[in-house]
């Protein structure tokens, strides 16, 4: 039995950078297209305290009063008119990039790279950037931007589909040789599960490079080897790991720290293919070994969001042929959500990922 849904609701509101807090909002409606989605779990992104600090703002968020959040899971409360693919009672996950659906690049699929980003007037939207996002209680999103859940996902497991569709989104753009090896650089969220990702799709050897106690519990879980950057020459560590000393046929960087990028490129074989989803600081430039790239044939890939990849991740959490729950350290409540941002930031008790639970008195299974 659905609740009945209120008049107001809570919300966590940045109102300039640096700056957010608590407030009691009315409850949105949803237009033609729309869902309005009671929010049960929302796990923060590694690009949230980014835009709470004011990193982009003016463009992320694009003005203030301001809710962002944009990996959420939850059941949808209410249909606007056209709606028919959805209905009262529908568990659902969340997706940030609502293209327009018209431009060519959204036709082509493509809707991550809408070429009318930012034109809310063609239907665009980018929730929890440009776009109200899900650290609160209710939150409307376009019915072209939420995907059903298996009953055996929990809230709190689907709240983690934007990391497990970037990389599923990554990994289909490089390709994963069967039987190859895979070299993910940043043991965060998204390089945690692009590596159980890179498994499940054929990778035989993973390796991870890191530090701290994510490179420990790659090591422990599921990476056949792993390196800590700290110690040790991170390019000659991972030729040492590969067949005959060759390098790896695909490598992953999935932190967008400075000088991974021709590390990265410095660990594969010829031929190989090297992807980029860790997003560095704005107005980073950084010289790559042109010779090496042309003589051996590297293919350099970016890969941004999660396009089309929510069914595919959900179907495979739902058959637990991914696990996600082991990484789901910490939860809090909305209330708390100073508390569970600090606990994000600074890594506290070992947090990997922390999710803010909105419902109060509600268990978010």
């Amino acid at each position: 039995m659905i609740n009945p849904v209120p008049e107001s609701m809570r919300a966590v509101v940045l109102t300039s950078p640096g700056k957010f807090e608590l407030r009691t909002l009315p409850v949105p409606k949803p237009g033609r297209g729309e869902v309005l989605c009671r929010i049960m779990a929302v796990a923060i992104c590694g690009s949230d305290p980014k835009i709470i600090r004011g990193d982009s703002a003016g463009t992320w968020p694009p003005s203030y009063p301001f809710i962002i959040g944009h990996e959420w899971a939850g059941e949808v409360v209410a249909c606007g008119e056209g709606v028919t693919a959805l209905k009262q009672g529908d568990r659902v996950a969340g997706e940030a990039h609502c293209g327009c659906g018209t431009c060519k690049n959204c036709m082509a699929g493509n809707y991550n790279l809408c070429l009318n980003y930012g034109k809310s007037e063609t239907g665009h939207r980018h929730y929890g950037h440009l776009s109200s996002g899900a650290y609160a209680q209710y939150s409307v999103y376009s019915s072209r931007a939420v995907t059903k859940m298996p009953d055996s996902v929990s809230f709190q497991e689907g709240s983690l589909v934007d990391t497990a569709g970037t990389a599923l989104h990554l990994l289909r753009l490089t390709g994963v040789p069967t039987g190859g090896t895979v070299v993910v650089i940043g043991p965060g969220p998204v390089g945690l599960l692009t590596a159980r990702m890179a498994s499940i799709l054929g990778a035989s050897r993973i390796g991870m490079v890191g530090r701290g106690d994510r490179l420990d519990l790659a090591g422990k879980s599921f990476a056949d080897w792993t390196v800590n950057f700290e110690k040790e020459d991170v390019v000659s560590a991972v030729r040492a790991n590969t067949e005959d000393g060759l390098g790896a046929d695909v490598v992953l960087e999935c932190s967008g720290s400075p000088g991974t990028l021709n590390q990265g490129i410095g660990m594969l074989k010829r031929g190989g293919v090297i992807g980029l989803v860790g997003v560095p600081p704005a107005g980073k430039r950084e010289e790559i070994p042109f010779r090496t790239v042309v003589l051996d044939q590297i293919t350099i890939k970016g890969s941004r969001a999660n396009p089309n990849a929510s069914s595919a991740a959900l179907s495979l959490m739902g058959s637990e042929i991914l696990k996600v729950k082991d990484l789901i350290t910490h939860t809090f409540p909305l209330e708390k959500f100073e508390i569970a941002l600090d606990y994000f930031v600074n890594r506290k008790d070992g947090a990997v990922k922390v999710v803010v639970l909105p419902q109060e008195g509600k268990e978010a299974r």
